[in-house]
């Protein structure tokens, strides 16, 4: 495939932390050629039980072979890397097997406290001979999941991170549901759920951060994270007061963690016309801003690592 061209541009930063702030962490020309891979035409569209699942799930396994080969740091959860699950899809149909794909760094303080990194990969597949390629949704949430593994093993937090793949979030969330159904760590440990859900894709330069209604504590992270980024970071969609489809709450993996009370910051984008569409194709995607998107969740993880015990005492009041 032909390398892209990322074209970022120099801005005014703020770094008032170590790392943070900091631009060029990520291999970017790597980090947009696994969005084009995972949103090609050969993957058709990624649907849960299909084919291009399938392909889906083995260049997702080779990958993560290939960082816990390459760094100490990252390895399997207890119960191994694969969580694999049945659910009966909306609409009635035969049952299907979905397969979340999890690694771990421990962290160097306080491995026992975990922050779960989310995205889903799978999408709609191929429906009336046109493929749904998924690029934006959610092929930039997997190749930012993937990118964040690599930086974390060679960076390790204070706290433990727990990176997971979920599949069949376009068929109810189920990936996410049988997670939190049989975690592979204890649900009590779990500090915060950071979901990644179309993450690519947004002409006006915009980023949501999603959830700090629900958790007002997580407030001064995110502007903190908004004053060093080069995007616009906003907070929102995350208010029950507001119109039908602008609560956000339950709108991706994120939703079954907020019910089972645990506080969740939601990175994505609003709906542009590639939203569940054929149109959403990785020729369509903002390189630069994606780029930028997931250096500013890099930063926030920084950020909620620096501030772990105010967030735990948020989290777990005495």
């Amino acid at each position: 495939m032909a390398a892209v061209s990322v074209g970022l541009v120099a801005g005014p930063l703020l770094a008032s932390d170590p790392g943070v702030g900091i631009r060029e962490r990520l291999d970017a020309e790597l980090l947009l050629q696994e969005l084009q891979i995972l949103s090609h035409d050969s993957m058709e569209g990624r649907r849960t039980g299909e084919e291009g699942s399938l392909r889906a799930r083995r260049y997702l396994s080779a990958q993560l072979d290939a960082i816990e080969a390459g760094s100490p740091n990252v390895s399997a959860p207890p119960g191994g890397r694969v969580q694999s699950f049945q659910f009966t899809p909306r609409g009635g149909g035969g049952a299907l097997r979905g397969e979340n794909f999890m690694v771990m760094v421990s962290g160097t303080t306080h491995p026992e406290q975990f922050i779960v990194v989310t995205a889903h990969y799978d999408h709609l597949g191929i429906r009336d001979d046109e493929i749904f390629n998924g690029a934006d949704d959610n092929a930039s949430g997997t190749a930012a999941l993937l990118s964040l593994v690599r930086w974390f093993g060679e960076n390790p937090l204070g706290v433990s991170l727990l990176f997971v793949a979920f599949d069949a979030e376009e068929m109810g969330l189920q990936g996410a549901r049988a997670f939190l159904s049989d975690p592979p760590v204890p649900l009590n440990q779990i500090l915060l759920n950071i979901n990644l859900d179309m993450v690519s894709r947004s002409e006006p330069g915009e980023l949501y951060a999603v959830g700090t209604y629900h958790s007002p504590f997580l407030i001064p992270v995110v502007e903190e994270a908004a004053g060093v980024s080069r995007l616009t970071l906003l907070r929102g969609h995350d208010s029950p007061d507001l119109p039908p489809g602008d609560d956000w709450t339950m709108a991706s993996d994120h939703g079954p963690f907020h019910q089972a009370g645990i506080p969740f910051l939601y990175f994505g984008v609003e709906d542009h016309p590639g939203y569940h569409n054929p149109t959403d194709v990785f020729e369509d995607v903002t390189p630069a801003f994606f780029v930028e998107a997931v250096e500013t969740v890099l930063d926030v993880l920084l950020l909620l690592d620096r501030d772990r015990a105010e967030i735990a005492a948020a989290r777990w009041p005495q």
